[in-house]
């Protein structure tokens, strides 16, 4: 009898390679976008999706705060059409980041997921700032 692992067989490689190659279209991490940061690479917005208050109180590096509630055709006309925005919220406990996603998707806009959030930053041990920064 084969184990809970085992008792599903894995996909075929070639589905397994289509499946893994797309999530980098819809996701990226926190070492690529630390990483990016370190290398003066702005190639793309951080979003901190997460309300006011807990923006103020820690937030990455370079994030701009805009909950996805005020995520408007107005508001992202500030950017080009072809603006990548990486989005993250408090981490894989939260669904903030992928309401964001999807709201800046159907304005028509590119965007990423930063996986892990706030949590897989400081997993990470990467540095913080605060309003007061």
């Amino acid at each position: 009898m084969p184990s809970p692992v085992a008792e599903i067989p894995a996909a075929a490689s070639s589905d397994a390679e289509r499946h893994f190659a797309a999530k980098f279209t819809f996701e990226t991490d926190c070492w690529d976008v630390h990483a990016s940061q370190q290398a003066g690479l702005s190639d793309f917005v951080l979003l901190d999706v997460r309300s006011p208050d807990l923006y103020r109180k820690g937030h990455l590096p370079g994030a701009l705060n805009l909950p996805h509630g005020k995520m408007t055709a107005n508001r992202m006309a500030e950017w080009s059409q072809d603006t990548l925005f990486v989005v993250y919220c408090a981490g894989p406990h939260c669904n903030g980041a992928d309401r964001a996603a999807l709201r800046l998707a159907r304005l028509g806009r590119p965007v990423k997921i930063m996986i892990g959030g706030i949590t897989g930053w400081a997993d990470e041990g990467f540095e913080f700032r605060t309003e007061l920064d």
